[in-house]
């Protein structure tokens, strides 16, 4: 993987690459962004500028051979721990190594559902077990084979739990020339004792020109679909590559029109209508589509509402209706009605009944949108 093939970025590229040339790589960091933003290629690009034995100005050379190991991912010292469905106690890592390895070529955008799709993890939960810690304090502990750094990448580090207790003296006081990069989503999951013990990098999610250059130009998708998909997905490449895979002709915005047309009039039999004849048979990848568009949507009203047009990136009729709805209901609103549909969004996420949640969703945004009604929780703007 080479900074290059990476898209966007490019001040983080630059704060990576600067770093190795001035001398100044901390042997332990936290590469911090949302799914989908890249974190994981740029911690692997990283890597492999730092072992390449021809390092260009701005990227490893990509031909000496390390940089062909790399980017097998079979370079014999580079390390991977990443969550798994253990089927056994004394399994780790290395034991879902080929899976992980035709997951990441793939896809290197890759999200915590996409890996698990790879596996036959049924309903286990993923883990980094303590076997797994184990057996990266035994693998670190082995001089280098060929390259000047050992690494080990660590991606998504929320899973390790306490067991992460075990591996502190390691990152804390590691062999000459091993580098640590753990690459999370939320830092919040991940315990104190770890994160005092790394050099945060901060990545944050793609820009929408980004992202919509990606597609037309990578993925080679319609600019009008494009902007779509770019949309929807807020700058999570893992979720462009879902909505990329769906079929059928796309009618996002149609459905929610006439579902908020509903909610704001009360016409409660159209609404249950759509609620159990459309909205409740999308399937859960189009459920979970549908209410991230919604989102977007309300946030984009109240960028509008704020006066933010210029931060506003939709087609013509979106465009429109954005500008009509954010006249008609305050930001109080707007700023519930986006915590009832992430929390929505969660329920569907987790399996959970897409009939109920989504009527439910509906007169919750009925009893908000028509009556200025608040959960009980927050005061009235009545």
């Amino acid at each position: 993987m080479q900074f290059k093939e990476i898209v966007g970025h490019q001040s983080i590229k630059n704060h990576l690459i600067n770093s190795v040339k001035n001398n100044r790589v901390s042997h332990a960091q936290l590469f911090l962004g949302p799914e989908g933003s890249g974190s994981l290629a740029l911690a692997l690009a990283y890597a492999q500028y730092i072992n390449c034995e021809d390092r260009q100005e701005d990227d490893s050379c990509g031909h000496c051979a390390s940089c062909r190991k790399y980017e097998k991912l079979i370079h014999p010292d580079l390390h991977f721990s990443y969550p798994f469905f253990a089927k056994g106690k004394e399994e780790t890592a290395t034991t879902y190594m080929d899976e992980w390895r035709k997951a990441f070529l793939t896809n290197p955008y890759l999200g915590l559902n996409y890996w698990r799709e790879q596996l036959d993890s049924g309903n286990k939960q993923a883990n980094i077990n303590i076997a797994e810690a184990h057996d990266i304090i035994k693998k670190l502990s082995l001089k280098s084979f060929e390259a000047e750094y050992k690494v080990l990448i660590m991606w998504l580090p929320e899973y390790l739990d306490t067991q992460g207790n075990a591996l502190l003296k390691l990152i804390e006081e590691p062999p000459a020339k091993t580098l640590f990069l753990l690459v999370a989503e939320n830092q919040d999951k991940i315990i104190n004792t770890v994160i005092s013990r790394t050099q945060l990098v901060k990545i944050n999610k793609l820009h929408h020109d980004e992202m919509n250059s990606y597609l037309v130009e990578e993925r080679k998708l319609d600019p009008k679909r494009a902007k779509e998909i770019s949309f929807i997905a807020d700058g999570n490449i893992q979720e462009a590559l879902n909505l990329i895979h769906q079929h059928g002709e796309n009618e996002t915005f149609s459905i929610l029109v006439q579902w908020l047309r509903f909610i704001v009039t009360d016409n409660g039999k159209e609404l249950i209508g759509l609620t159990e004849d459309k909205l409740s048979k999308l399937g859960r990848e189009n459920q979970k589509s549908f209410l991230l568009y919604a989102i977007n949507m309300m946030r984009q009203i109240i960028l509008m509402q704020q006066g933010l047009r210029n931060l506003v990136f939709l087609q013509e009729e979106e465009f429109a209706f954005v500008e009509k709805f954010s006249g008609l209901f305050q930001f109080e609103q707007l700023e519930e009605a986006i915590n009832i549909l992430e929390k929505t969004h969660y329920g569907i996420e987790r399996n959970g009944n897409a009939k109920i949640l989504f009527l439910d969703l509906s007169l919750q945004l009925v009893l908000l949108f028509k009556y200025q009604t608040f959960p009980k929780n927050r005061d009235s703007i009545i």
